[in-house]
């Protein structure tokens, strides 16, 4: 986001730098507590302390991490993930030596859904979910991420539900965090998640996963040991800590302030480009939209909007969906007001 972060963060980072000694750490276990407490507070879920890892790394490494982990268990099959989706999973799973499969997405009249039959019966080591959807900014219904958990625990594989968009949710909508919605299949499921893009600390690395098998936790830890990697980590819990004690407050303000700023881009776009939202947001600051619907070409537009609109938005075939576009309404109104009016500006003949 071009938006200013949380003071509580600036405050503790500011008090923390003070102290002038910045050696080695050990992890924090109020951290732990700290997790499970925003999820029952903001989502309503049941997590168990004991299944929070607290990461010094940001979630896509965290992926790596748990890929390899899959694989020398002998889950060594292809890992499925929808697409449009997020485009650091394809390399990530190549680089952990995995195939990656990818599942299409069913784009109706309300927007995109999960065609949950895709991924059933097929042999998987992993099913990789962003969760709101990354670009769509979509939120998956509780049963389908439910059945998504049965078909990974089915195949005997794992499915890892990347939520960094979650304490995101618009108004009125619910969020369902993967590890509660799966129910006794909870051991299948592992969720990620970050106070990165919610806080706007995406500069100052850290995660937390939500694991509540034992055996697949502690294979976590160990393999973060052999990098050199070890839970907390002076800044990362520092951050963690301080947006998700003192945080809460100033995210339902700053909720207030996108779901203005939606507003605004959706009016603009309705009244000059009917259908550029082909599937309308529930979650987080993104708009995927249809380049076509705006008048601009398949292919070349993000390269057209930066050379002569001075626009930069994010080309979908980053997403594994060519003639989309991606667009980050979180900065301050007056920006965001001049960019809607560059981006719905009439193509040049």
């Amino acid at each position: 986001m071009d938006l200013p972060g949380p003071p509580a963060v600036a405050e503790a980072l500011a008090s923390r730098a003070a102290h002038r000694a910045w050696g080695y750490t050990v992890c924090d276990p109020r951290g732990r507590d700290l997790v499970a407490a925003w999820y029952r507070a903001r989502h309503g879920a049941a997590v168990d302390p004991d299944w929070v890892l607290l990461l010094p790394f940001g979630p896509r490494t965290a992926v790596r991490l748990l890929l390899e982990v899959l694989r020398a268990a002998g889950r060594g099959g292809p890992v499925l993930a929808p697409v449009p989706e997020y485009g650091g999973f394809a390399p990530t799973c190549r680089a952990a030596g995995l195939p990656y499969e990818e599942v299409p997405l069913a784009l109706e009249a309300d927007g995109y859904r999960l065609p949950v039959g895709g991924f059933a019966g097929r042999p998987l080591s992993a099913v990789l979910l962003s969760s709101p959807h990354n670009p769509t900014a979509r939120v998956w219904p509780r049963s389908a991420v439910r059945s998504l958990a049965e078909a990974a625990a089915d195949a005997g594989g794992v499915l890892v539900s990347d939520e960094v968009h979650s304490d995101l949710v618009h108004p009125g909508v619910s969020h369902p965090v993967a590890v509660d919605a799966a129910g006794d299949l909870a051991p299948s499921v592992v969720t990620l998640n970050s106070v990165g893009k919610t806080f706007n600390t995406t500069g100052l690395p850290s995660a937390f996963a939500l694991v509540p098998d034992p055996v697949l936790r502690e294979r976590l830890r160990e393999a973060m040991a052999g990098y050199g990697l070890w839970e907390g980590g002076l800044t990362a819990q520092l951050v963690q800590n301080a947006a998700l004690e003192h945080g809460g407050p100033w995210l339902d303000g700053l909720l207030g302030y996108l779901a203005g700023s939606r507003d605004l881009a959706l009016d603009a776009l309705r009244r000059a480009a009917p259908g550029a939202v082909p599937s309308p947001p529930q979650a987080s600051y993104l708009l995927w939209l249809d380049a076509a619907a705006l008048g601009l070409p398949a292919a070349g537009a993000c390269r057209l909007l930066l050379e002569e609109r001075g626009l930069g938005l994010q080309d979908g075939a980053d997403f594994g969906a060519p003639g989309f576009l991606r667009l980050n309404y979180a900065l301050p109104r007056p920006l965001l007001a001049t960019a809607l009016d560059r981006l719905t500006r009439p193509a040049q003949s």
